[in-house]
């Protein structure tokens, strides 16, 4: 199911930390809740950017005095100083290289200069004779910055003293704002749950909006049951599941579900993914895991959903690539749903695509009790996910969804609504004021193919290519009997890199194939290079993609619908993911998949034959069918098959006479 349809729920922050049991969060540092102090890692901040704010005032004083009650002056300007009576004292550093001169009392007031300095000259030897001709003292002792208590207090005790005090109401401030946001108070707020909370008020998501997954409602429905009725399953003695594990492909509607879930239980309904747990600080998931659950318990009834349980519930193997932090996290998971009050209706759901690598005792009976697998929507679910999604938009009334939800067969609910929005978009570009069924098929191929390349220009022989490759899909698909029906054929070159494509559309929804169907796919698949062949005597990259899809089926029906003679009913791979890439994984020895590989050689090379086949028998329909391509580009399924059947009768006619 989507993961967009219908409104979201009305979001707030966690509840204010005063509204909290004893205990408060996990990192309160024992003080009572609503009056915790600072923690020590708070005060060990708040010391150091006081000491740097003091320290920087200082320099800044220091330089501002120093340039202002000194002066340095040229050595010349010295000596006619003190010839001219303005030089009081002067006195030489103990490195003998500069001179500290203090001018009399009347040159000191006319201004801030309080003494001059310049640099001494070595060749002057007579320095201390002519000081003494102009009345200076030469004996006059370098005044010191002594450290007395006072210039102690002003330069470091009451800048530290105001800063520290600034930096703590600074810090109360942004944490009380913080803690209200439910968000981070600086370090001592790193342990804090991340945990948006969504309040069911107004405009709120429930089943109604749920569409293609009546068995995972079903299975949702008894849990919203004991959270707006809780004491009739009390009475029984009846206990609810603490947690359900929501499995199933992406784009599905996992989230949604779990949202629905609050929306009819009209509970509040925190919010958050697997990774919001992990941090580079050792303890702080286990730290997030526990203050959740005091929210959780101070809202409650309410429910907690987990998006991508995975992150943090892998299973804890020990091998090289484990993470402490992480097990620490899932450990903590573990012990609060264990540790959870029967009386308190507090329920967890978690959603994952990837539940074969959940660790066991996340998934034991008084933790995630229930699974319940969110699949991909039947024919009928796609065309209710279509009619939730086209509620918003406006349809032509030659809009026939059923045609849309069985062109669409594997589609997600995602998928559905991104369907949807792009027909929309198609007839806001083609200025029509509603959307047609031509727009909707045309969004399904851009899903599938991507836009078309208006600009990509092909010589007349790559269309020749394209054209009797594209007609040898159509061709061989026609002349077999367990095939699907052909929808449309086109060479307009697309977004993707096809250069044109086939699309074939089945009648009716299957969910089981049958071995001769696959075979009759693969001779499809490989239809287009052996239309190049028949024709041209040559071949082109054109079918790489196609011989990918082949090979793909032909090693599925060896290793793992057990259809070749050879190895029977032995399955030689298991799919690695179930719900993600569904990359294959070996159960068997490396000689016995180099015998598999020869089998599926064999397989692939029998269904070229037969296309090759196929083709050089109807050469005559092959070539007419390509020219006409050629001309129109793109034709539908049934003036193919229109077409074909006029060229069998024409070419029929001399025989029959």
């Amino acid at each position: 199911m989507s993961k967009n349809e219908g409104p979201e729920l009305k979001k707030t922050g966690p509840p204010p930390q005063g509204n909290r049991p004893p205990g408060g969060s996990g990192q309160n540092n024992g003080a009572p809740t609503g009056q915790s102090g600072p923690s020590i890692d708070k005060l060990m901040m708040i010391f150091l950017l006081g000491l740097v704010m003091t320290m920087l005032f200082n320099s800044c004083m220091n330089n501002f005095v120093k340039d202002t009650a000194t002066k340095q002056i040229s050595y010349s300007e010295f000596m006619e100083m003190a010839k001219d009576g303005k030089v009081k004292a002067i006195s030489i550093d103990e490195a003998g290289s500069q001179i500290f001169i203090y001018p009399s009392d009347e040159d000191t007031n006319r201004g801030l200069i309080q003494a001059y300095y310049t640099g001494i000259v070595s060749s002057d030897t007579s320095l201390a004779e002519k000081m003494e001709e102009y009345g200076v003292d030469v004996n006059s002792e370098i005044p010191t910055q002594t450290s007395s208590i006072m210039s102690t207090l002003l330069s470091w005790v009451i800048p530290l003293l105001l800063a520290f005090w600034f930096l703590s109401a600074l810090s109360r401030k942004a944490a009380k704002s913080m803690g209200a946001m439910g968000g981070m108070g600086g370090f001592g707020g790193m342990g804090k749950s991340r945990a948006k909370e969504y309040v069911a008020e107004g405009s709120k998501v429930t089943f109604k909006d749920v569409a293609g997954q009546d068995e995972a409602k079903e299975s949702l429905m008894e849990i919203v049951d004991y959270l707006n009725h809780p004491e009739k399953y009390r009475e029984i003695g009846a206990k609810l599941p603490k947690g359900a594990l929501l499995v199933g492909p992406p784009g599905t509607g996992k989230t949604l579900l779990a949202k629905a879930v609050a929306g009819e239980a009209g509970v509040p309904f925190f919010s958050l993914a697997g990774s919001d747990f992990v941090e580079m600080f050792v303890g702080m998931g286990a730290s997030r895991v526990r203050d959740l659950f005091k929210q959780a318990e101070v809202k409650a009834p309410c429910i907690i959903f987990i998006d991508e349980i995975d992150a943090i519930g892998k299973s804890r193997d020990n091998q090289l690539g484990s993470n402490d932090e992480r097990e620490q996290t899932l450990n903590q998971l573990l012990t609060e749903m264990d540790g959870f009050d029967d009386s308190k209706a507090v329920v967890v759901l978690a959603a994952t695509n990837r539940p074969e690598v959940l660790d066991k005792a996340l998934r034991r009976p008084g933790r995630f009790d229930r699974t319940i697998n969110v699949t991909q929507p039947d024919k009928q679910g796609r065309i209710d996910i279509l009619k939730v999604h086209c509620r918003k938009v406006k349809l032509d009334e030659s809009v026939n969804l059923d045609a849309i939800a069985l062109a669409t067969s594997g589609a997600s609910g995602a998928d559905l609504a991104n369907i949807v929005n792009e027909a929309a978009l198609r007839a806001v570009r083609m200025n029509r004021k509603l959307i047609s069924q031509e727009d909707l098929f045309e969004s399904v191929e851009v899903i599938i193919a991507g836009q078309q390349r208006k600009n990509h220009i092909m010589s007349r022989d790559e269309r020749e290519i394209v054209a009797f490759h594209e007609i040898g899909h159509a061709l061989v698909a026609a002349k077999q009997k367990d095939t699907q029906p052909i929808q449309k054929i086109t060479i307009i070159p697309r977004t993707s890199g096809a250069l044109g494509y086939t699309m074939q559309m089945p009648s009716e929804e299957r969910f089981l194939m049958k071995k001769q169907e696959m075979l009759d796919e693969l001779v499809t698949y490989l239809g287009g290079r052996a239309a190049e062949e028949v024709e041209f005597g040559s071949i082109t990259t054109g079918a790489s993609n196609d011989i990918e899809k082949a090979t793909d089926l032909a090693r599925k029906m060896v290793t793992m619908y057990g259809m070749s003679s050879e190895f029977g009913m032995m399955g030689l791979e298991i799919p690695g993911s179930q719900y993600m890439d569904g990359r294959p994984v070996k159960t068997c020895a490396d000689e016995t998949m180099v015998k598999a590989d020869e089998i599926v050689r064999k397989i692939l090379e029998e269904a070229y034959r037969k296309a090759i086949n196929i083709l050089t028998e109807n050469r005559a329909v092959l070539e007419k069918s390509a020219n006409y391509l050629l001309e129109k580009e793109t034709i539908t399924g049934q003036e193919f098959m229109d077409f074909i059947h006029g060229v069998e009768v024409l070419s029929d006619a001399p025989s029959i006479e």
